[in-house]
């Protein structure tokens, strides 16, 4: 990024797509399989994705999976706009640390790691390990109905905190990220942001939460939402601006992980609302971006929703899966891995024909047994 500070801009320059001839180098080859075009359905398009993120044909297996979660509190919950006691998601942290959410409970049957980050939990930081908490910025985010949620300071630091972890993952040989949150207050947020980034009204993107709230407090949750609006739309062609206004410190250090990813090349599956509205805010920073996460579920969460459509996003699950902590995205690891799979190990059939592969921009040589691009 630029020496001077965080310039957005620079991620537009950084980010490329996955590679499309590896893509149609994936679909040629799973046609050779002697398998009915379709007979596979969803899982030939994961696959080709995958071919495309790693950039080799055959795909490689998943072997190193890891489900990351950003934590914090919202000043908005004070409103009672959640289930949920304001202040209360060390609660949800603690669990998930502990192994008793159910975050923890798929990941460990599915022999997935779990990296938790306290980006604005609202508690000392001596009650969790230091590694949960090394990467805090504050101490609750502001109340974003009536005042920014951060600092520019405070949004710099998280959004190079989100970075960092990308960064360590990346380093770490992760091959596929799976992204979550635990907040409270937090869907509120998320719904801001959505609403402004899509031009919608209040009511549109206000849902129930994570656990569900009742009429009463959905209606206070969607006047904090349209206060939430009148703030963000003044700043909406300023993305950091835009996150330091009403979406938090998790957020903001989740958009700066996903952009991060995607400079990276590591495919990310996002959770719900709250990765998703993340995930928006960074195809507004660099168009390209979203080529390199995949939804993994629709949790019914009407401003989620709004996102995928306008990144169109087509989730693998419709489970209604709303409780965070990357239990929806887990759901659906492993259908992405059994895409993975399939796409590395079926074999080709002699005899099975395939539309010819272009050739490379170096000339018309012949395509290797293994294609590879380089990174």
């Amino acid at each position: 990024m630029s020496d001077g500070g965080l310039n957005l801009d620079d991620f537009g320059d950084l980010i490329e797509r996955p590679s499309a001839r590896l893509r149609r180098s994936a679909e040629e080859r799973r046609a050779r399989t002697g398998l009915a075009p379709g007979a596979l359905g969803r899982l030939d398009e994961v696959g080709g994705w995958l071919a495309a993120a790693q950039g080799r044909v055959p795909v490689t297996p998943l072997e190193r999976p890891r489900a990351v979660v950003f934590a914090g509190d919202h000043g908005v919950a004070a409103l009672g706009v959640s289930a949920r006691a304001p202040g209360s998601a060390v609660t949800l942290v603690r669990a998930l640390l502990d192994g008793t959410s159910p975050g923890a409970v798929l990941a460990r049957q599915l022999g997935v790691p779990v990296r938790v980050i306290d980006m604005s939990l609202d508690c000392p930081p001596e009650d969790l390990p230091g590694d949960v908490t090394r990467y805090r910025v504050r101490r609750g985010s502001g109340r974003l109905d009536v005042e920014d949620s951060l600092t520019a300071e405070e949004a710099e630091a998280a959004f190079r905190a989100g970075m960092a972890v990308a960064d360590e993952e990346a380093d770490a040989g992760t091959d596929l990220l799976v992204l979550g949150d635990l907040s409270v207050g937090g869907t509120t947020a998320a719904s801001v942001l959505i609403g402004a980034l899509c031009g919608t009204d209040a009511s549109v993107v206000t849902g129930r939460g994570g656990e569900p709230i009742d009429d009463l407090a959905w209606m206070r949750k969607c006047a904090a939402i349209r206060d939430g609006l009148r703030r963000a739309r003044p700043v909406l062609g300023d993305q950091l601006r835009l996150l330091a206004a009403v979406g938090g410190a998790d957020l903001t250090a989740m958009t700066g992980f996903l952009l991060q990813c995607a400079v990276r090349r590591t495919p990310v599956l996002l959770d719900g609302v709250v990765a998703t509205a993340s995930a928006l805010v960074g195809q507004r920073v660099a168009f390209r971006a979203p080529d390199w996460w995949l939804a993994g579920q629709a949790s019914g969460e009407p401003a989620q929703g709004k996102a995928l459509d306008r990144m169109a996003m087509d989730p693998l699950l419709d489970h209604g899966v709303t409780v965070g902590d990357a239990v929806g995205a887990l759901l659906a690891l492993p259908l992405v891995r059994a895409a993975a799979a399939l796409a590395a190990e079926l074999p080709e059939r002699e005899g099975e024909s395939a539309p010819p592969v272009a050739p490379s921009a170096g000339g018309g040589e012949p395509e290797p047994a293994v294609i590879a691009d380089a990174t």
